[in-house]
């Protein structure tokens, strides 16, 4: 996160049922069967160490929305991984995509037919980087809930538990095609805590978006935040090197805890180590359960942290915001870690001044790299696609060579790996997730507006439908204060 106070949004009480009722009756289909189980090649989130092996106390109740057999046709197709495929077919039964291709592709009896000549079809935008809901907007300091900021070590806190679904921003991400978000908690601390992944779908409860069988993530800082907060009040850290002394105390620790348990677990004597949340969550991270999210600007830090993470055997999943990736991006590539980056946000402070417009092409170049557009900011989420495009028209005009179809993948397949659910999701391939959106020109067009969107093949927004455009309690305010029956019926679903 960056130093000024970010917001997010999301959805109502009223706007989740009514979505499902008004789609319902728009349909004529039922509700979907409960995902939650469809986890097999999922990794679980255990750290293993607890004893009564409960891989997660919090888990997803996350039900898709109601849905039926569709097949978008005509359309111009990006499938996320890479290919183009002008006037391609889209399949999709029940929930899953059941077939990509070309016009040649048969489409089964009984499939709704859905018109994408003249349009655009991309995997679900994927925003790994995103304080919806724990910053929600409008936002007060009473609901300021992103930073944990009272101790430099706050591996202890879960994001999820700050999630207030009813943030009108999940509503306008879903509006520009976010499908999937990665939660994280802010940056204040060298050990911000974990972070969840959730579904962009109208919800009661936290629990109820949360991606089910997604890894969780721990969010790490390094650089100018953890030292400027701790060393204003006269803690450490204060310094860079305070930094570095934090992130490795605290490893030793974890790693002690994590023996302790092994041990316990190998030869089953005595009773068992007492749990200690911090350190459950950092061994998750040394077992590789949990992946790390490091907010990290300048290249010499991002090699001082892959330096830590061989120290302690552990992986960088992703670095975030990552201004001078374009300085390491073959140590990136060398390390299988993905680079989550802005293409036109620099200068707000100094380690964000050595900033280029072709960032993450230049990364992108690099061979095995993985470049990812993020946004941090409940406005820039809502144009990722719009930002991705940005950042190709600089690197072609420093001379690299990209596809536009390579460039989808910066915000689709890219974005997946980040943040461990690409198996499930990012791309139109057969057996994943029908996370779909239908644009109204080319997705990197400015022009470009999400038309249709779908999740788990169930469409959660229509830009022509106010059936399928869900507002919150917050937007529709108060009953009785000018608003009918009707008209909060209608702008609930």
């Amino acid at each position: 996160m960056i130093d000024r106070r970010l917001r997010g949004t999301s959805l109502a009480v009223l706007g989740s049922v009514m979505l499902m009722l008004g789609a319902c009756a728009t349909t004529g289909t039922t509700p979907a069967a409960d995902d939650a189980t469809d986890t097999a090649e999922v990794k679980p989130l255990a750290t293993g160490l607890d004893v009564q092996a409960n891989l997660d106390p919090f888990p997803s109740t996350y039900t898709p929305l109601p849905r039926q057999n569709s097949a978008i046709v005509g359309a111009t197709v990006f499938d996320g991984a890479g290919r183009k495929i002008e006037n391609g077919v889209v399949l999709m039964a029940d929930g899953k995509v059941e077939a990509i291709g070309g016009a040649e592709t048969p489409v089964p009896a009984g499939y709704t037919i859905i018109d994408g000549r003249g349009r655009f079809v991309t995997p679900g935008v994927i925003d790994v980087h995103s304080h919806l809901g724990v910053y929600p907007s409008p936002g007060v300091s009473g609901m300021s809930d992103g930073n944990e900021a009272t101790s430099p070590n706050t591996a202890q806190v879960w994001a999820e538990h700050s999630i207030w679904p009813q943030d009108p921003g999940f509503n306008t991400a879903r509006a520009g095609g976010v499908t999937t978000l990665g939660i994280l908690p802010g940056s204040a601390n060298l050990f911000g805590g974990r972070g969840v992944t959730v579904r962009n779908v109208p919800s009661i409860t936290m629990q109820g978006m949360k991606f089910p069988g997604a890894p969780h993530t721990l969010k790490m800082a390094c650089g100018e935040n953890p030292s400027r907060v701790y060393g204003g009040r006269n803690q450490s850290p204060a310094t860079g090197m305070g930094n570095v002394a934090g992130y490795r105390a605290a490893f030793i620790a974890a790693r002690d805890y994590k023996d302790k348990w092994d041990k316990w677990r190998e030869t089953g004597e005595g009773s068992p180590p007492t749990r200690n949340l911090q350190n459950e969550t950092l061994a998750g991270v040394l077992d590789g359960s949990i992946l790390v999210q490091n907010h990290c600007y300048r290249a010499d830090e991002m090699a001082v942290m892959f330096d830590i993470a061989k120290e302690f055997g552990y992986r960088i999943t992703t670095f975030h915001h990552a201004i001078e990736a374009y300085k390491v991006a073959p140590m990136l590539a060398a390390n299988g870690t993905c680079a989550a980056m802005w293409t036109g946000w620099w200068g707000f402070k100094m380690e964000g001044l050595d900033a280029v417009e072709a960032n993450a092409a230049l990364v992108d170049a690099a061979e095995g790299s993985c470049a990812v557009i993020h946004s941090d900011d409940p406005e820039l989420t809502q144009r990722l696609n719009q930002e991705a495009a940005a950042a190709l028209a600089a690197g072609r005009a420093a001379g690299l060579n990209i596809s536009e179809e390579r460039a989808i993948s910066w915000f689709t397949l890219n974005a997946a790996k980040a943040i461990g659910i690409d198996n499930q999701t990012g791309s139109l391939e057969a057996g994943k997730r029908a996370d779909v959106v239908i644009w109204s020109a080319d997705p990197l067009s400015v022009y470009a507006r999400a038309d249709q969107v779908f999740i788990d093949g169930a469409k959660t927004y229509d830009r022509f439908d106010p059936a399928y455009q869900p507002r919150s309690d917050f937007e529709l305010g108060q009953p009785g204060y000018g608003l009918t029956a009707a008209n909060v019926t209608e702008g609930a679903r």
